[in-house]
């Protein structure tokens, strides 16, 4: 009889599920890869996975969360380097910038899930929302701590840059959107 599987190696087999899931998901999408590749990924028996995650949805939703919280904790660790808050400001699209150039870039996970899913899955689409709401605030404190009333717009140009960048597969957007973002914040 096999030994009772402990809670050690239930957390460590559901990161390295969480990781294979993440690597297939972000650089083919959600709906080209199978269970059968997460299995083969992962290294975990199917009914293993399943005792994780129910469905292919809700291994989604749990690895958005998962990166929600490491993609706005890295970004916050660069920002928050930077003591001058209309610099730090700028900060965020220096890191978008470096993100952007990165092997394997695909764009925004949040955004890519959304493509795909955002209409057919009430779960994921909940996730999608959170994480920009999240990141919407995220960059709100730091723009709101420069006194200039335009969160909104910094906004909508990070997420522009994050598309364009992905379609285009150059970093370039997040510099063009910094450039903006520096005449926003100018005095008039």
């Amino acid at each position: 009889m096999p030994a009772p599987i402990t809670e050690e190696r239930n957390r460590r087999d559901r990161e390295e599920l969480l990781d294979a899931a993440e690597r297939l998901l972000y650089a083919r999408g959600v709906r080209a890869v199978s269970m059968d590749e997460i299995r083969a990924a992962s290294g975990l028996p199917l009914k293993r996975i399943y005792r994780f995650f129910a469905t292919k949805e809700e291994l989604v939703v749990a690895m958005l969360r998962r990166r929600d919280l490491r993609w706005r904790g890295n970004l916050a660790t660069h920002v928050e380097r930077v003591a001058d808050p209309y610099e730090r400001v700028l900060a965020v699209f220096d890191w978008l910038a470096g993100w952007f150039a990165e092997p394997g870039f695909r764009g925004c996970a949040w955004i890519n899930a959304f493509g795909e899913l955002g209409a057919s899955s009430e779960a994921v689409l909940a996730e999608v929302r959170a994480h920009k709401r999240a990141f919407r605030d995220q960059l709100g404190a730091w723009v709101g701590a420069t006194g200039v009333p335009v969160a909104e717009p910094v906004f909508l140009l990070a997420e522009g840059a994050m598309v364009t960048a992905a379609i285009s597969g150059d970093p370039a957007p997040a510099h063009q959107a910094r450039a903006a973002v520096a005449r926003l914040l100018s005095p008039p």
